[in-house]
Formats: C-alpha cells, structure tokens, sequence
C-alpha cells in the first residue's frame, strides 16, 4: 500500500481509540479517584511505550540522552501525564461526559493563540473568528443551552475541562524543543512524571483498587489513549503524504465519541450538547483551514 494509505489506516484507528476513551473514563470514575486513574493509566501506558521501543530496537536510546534531555523529561513530565490528565479527569469527575469531552477538543484553538507570543507565529483574523464560534459552542455545552443565563452546570469542571487544553497546549509548545523520537520521549515523560502520581494518590486516596469494570477500564485508558493511539497518531503523521488530510480524521472522534457515550454510559445526549459541538468542530475547521492554506502558501513559494 501506498505510504497515504498506511497513514490513513493509522490515523483512523487513533481516532476510533480516542472516541472510545471519554466512556473509559466514566467508567474508571464510577469508583476510582482522578490520581487512582491517573497512577493505573500512566503505568499501563508505560508498559506500552516500553514494549514498543523494544519491538523497534531503539530501547538503547532510552540510555544514550544527554543530562539536558533528561532534565527536560522531567520538565514535561509534570505537566504530562501529571497535571493534565489530572485536570482532564477532575472535568470528567464533575462533568457528563457529553459536556468534558468537547469541551477539551478546544486545545487546538489555545495551542494556535499561545504560539503567538511562544513561537512567534502571527495571530490572524481567521484565529479570532474560530475563537469565537469555539468558545461559543463551549457557552451552549458548558450552560446545557442556557445562554443567556451564563450558569455553568458546573463552574469547577468547566473551569478543569479548559484549564486541561491550556496544559496540552502548553505541552506540545515545550515538546517543539524536543528532538527526542517521539515514542522514547513520551515513554521518559511518563517514566518522569509516575513518581509524583505515586507520591499524590499516597497523599490522598491510597492505593485500594479492587478488580472490576473501573480498574479494567483505567487500564484500558492507560493501554490506548495514552499509549497505542499517540503510537498509531505519530505513525500516521510519519507516513503520510499529505498531513492536513490525515489530521481531518480527528474531527471525526468526538462525534462518533458521543455514540459510545450514548450507548454504553446511557447518557441522554442534550440538543446543546449536539449544538455546542458543531459550533466547535465548525471553529476548528475555520482555524484548520487557515493552516492548511499557510502550509501551501509556504509550500509553492
């Protein structure tokens, strides 16, 4: 197959593996604690990683980085896994997971902004416009429709659910000085950031987790969304031909996420959930569609 094919593939199934993750985390939630979710999931993700740097051969390479490159794992390491799957899992406490999940697919917006004054790249009218129609669509998701009332169904995990996109944002920002392979940096990140779970959910909550549905399911996450969907995503970014068809994939997730949900969680999706995410997705594609024009315009001169 052809190198677009092979990217398309993997990018697909990174995108069917993240629209099943929202449901994993409901289900963990039922009776694990955020950090006992964060502890299970980063050390499954772990297991992962390190099985995929030993079936590429490049395990070596975990062992041959500079002191400055150690260090800078222990940097991204606090702020992924540690602080943002734990402001992303307080949301999905607190929250439907209607409402926590599209609320975090507004990452790209934030990621567009910070690069402004971090990368110096240009704000242009296009990004303004996108923000407005996605953080409409947060207002219609985060008031379950109520505009004009401007009261959150939950003020702290819609507070959670956004401070998460501007740690994400602020991840891959830190990650452009990273000339790691991807996988053996992410598997040092979490490697570097599994000690203060540790130290937290001791704190806290302990380290009581009985087997059943919460634990297999905070395994799952661990398994897929932190390991083989980042995996099969740089993958397809690797191999593809043309990268902004592929990223397009992503704006299938949350919609067939809100399937799952429906199905498997027996959530009643609201119409402002269904509203407030087509606002989002549309932003998303404004500001998309301006990157992609930036790529070709960069590509033909």
């Amino acid at each position: 197959m052809k190198n677009q094919t092979h990217a398309m593939l993997f990018g697909l199934g990174a995108v069917l593996l993240w629209s099943t993750v929202a449901t994993a985390f409901k289900l963990s939630l039922r009776e694990l604690s955020p950090v006992q979710l964060l502890l299970v999931a980063c050390l499954a993700s772990i297991a992962v990683m390190a099985l995929v740097v030993i079936i590429q051969g490049r395990w070596r390479q975990l062992f041959t980085l500079s002191a400055r490159q150690y260090l800078l794992s222990l940097l991204l390491g606090l702020i992924n896994p540690c602080l943002y799957y734990f402001l992303l899992f307080g949301a999905f406490d607190r929250l439907p997971a209607q409402e926590a999940q599209p609320l975090n697919y507004t990452w790209a917006l934030v990621l567009a902004y910070l690069s402004v004054p971090f990368l110096g790249q240009r704000l242009r009218a296009a990004d303004i416009v996108a923000g407005f129609i996605c953080y409409g669509g947060v207002v219609v998701i985060a008031t379950r429709g109520d505009v004009l009332s401007l009261s959150f169904s939950n003020p702290v995990g819609v507070a959670f659910a956004l401070g998460s996109t501007l740690v994400w944002a602020s991840y891959w920002i830190a990650a452009t000085r990273d000339t790691r392979e991807p996988v053996i940096g992410l598997l040092l990140n979490f490697v570097c950031g599994l000690p203060f779970i540790v130290a937290a959910c001791a704190l806290t909550d302990g380290f009581e987790l009985e087997p059943g549905v919460a634990l297999y399911s905070a395994i799952y996450v661990g398994v897929f969304e932190m390991g083989l969907a980042f995996v099969l995503w740089s993958f397809a970014m690797k191999k593809a031909d043309n990268t902004a068809r592929v990223s397009n994939l992503i704006f299938i997730s949350p919609f067939l996420s809100l399937v799952f949900i429906s199905w498997i969680l027996d959530e009643v999706i609201l119409g402002s959930t269904f509203i407030g995410l087509l606002l989002i997705a549309a932003g998303l594609w404004v500001q998309q569609r301006k990157v992609r024009g930036r790529m070709t315009e960069a590509a033909t001169s």
